[in-house]
């Protein structure tokens, strides 16, 4: 809402950009970068068709997970459309694969994920999570899962002039022998989850909800976009179908209490 004539990217991964720490689309050379967390919030709580305003090139890290969103599409509430809801299911089994990273899905009425990640710190290790997706498990399982780095990879960043909004504030930080935030983990397994939370998020760039069973191993971004061309550039390997008939959800987040400017400049607005 910054930029002269208000221009629109679409949230597809037809325009994603750069996988670098986050998700960046963008077009016609305006970019919105780190739109998995609230990309994750909005298939989350049911909402498939939305505008988001925002007054600068990032949607708002806020604490690093998707809870402020939810918290704030609750508040809002939603509004039902009269149309069915599409989504998009596997036909046949597909899988990318970098390294010992990699993603297997399986067709699947339903979205299931069991993601595994390892890292070699003795707060994280080998964490996995095997999760079936609705919409109040995600609430309470998934979306109070922040992001999370490396105390030594963070200075790097912020020395390039990157990450510099980066603090204990909106991200788990560990340093070599333990984590530098005080108030602990929110789930025991935070790390895992948070990778969950980030793979709902970038698949949501499919432009409609993905049914399938997902076994995920170390990915990252990069990995999730790779996954998602895989699965759509191959003819045969999808369907885009409706569901049962179930009204589309869209909100109006007008006229909200103790929403601050920079918190709104974050939040979506209905067509």
């Amino acid at each position: 809402m910054d930029l002269r004539d208000h221009p629109v990217v679409p949230a597809h991964h037809s325009h994603i950009v750069d996988t670098f720490l986050a998700t960046t689309i963008g077009h016609n050379g305006v970019v919105v970068s780190t739109v998995e967390h609230l990309m994750a919030a909005l298939v989350g709580f049911g909402v498939d068709n939305v505008l988001v305003e925002l007054d600068g090139p990032e949607v708002p890290i806020l604490d690093g997970s998707a809870a402020p969103f939810i918290e704030v599409l609750r508040e809002a509430g939603l509004k039902e459309q009269n149309a069915p809801r599409k989504c998009l299911t596997l036909a046949k089994p597909v899988q990318v694969r970098d390294g010992d990273a990699y993603i297997k899905a399986s067709p699947s009425r339903h979205f299931h994920v069991r993601y595994t990640i390892d890292f070699p710190h003795p707060m994280v290790g080998r964490q996995e999570l095997s999760w079936s997706f609705n919409e109040s498990a995600f609430a309470q399982d998934i979306a109070k899962a922040r992001t999370f780095g490396f105390l030594k990879d963070v200075q790097k960043l912020q020395s390039l002039g990157l990450a510099q909004g980066g603090s204990l504030a909106n991200a788990i930080v560990f340093d070599d022998r333990g984590m530098l935030n005080k108030d602990g983990f929110r789930y025991e397994d935070e790390c895992v989850r948070h990778k969950v939370l980030d793979f709902i998020g970038d698949l949501a760039l499919a432009g409609v909800p993905v049914r399938g069973s997902f076994e995920v191993r170390k990915a990252g971004h990069a990995l999730h976009n790779s996954f998602l061309k895989q699965l759509t550039h191959n003819q045969g390997t999808f369907a885009i179908q409706s569901a049962a008939y179930v009204p589309v959800p869209f909100f109006r987040p007008q006229g909200l209490p103790g929403l601050g400017r920079d918190f709104s400049s974050g939040i979506a607005k209905a067509i």
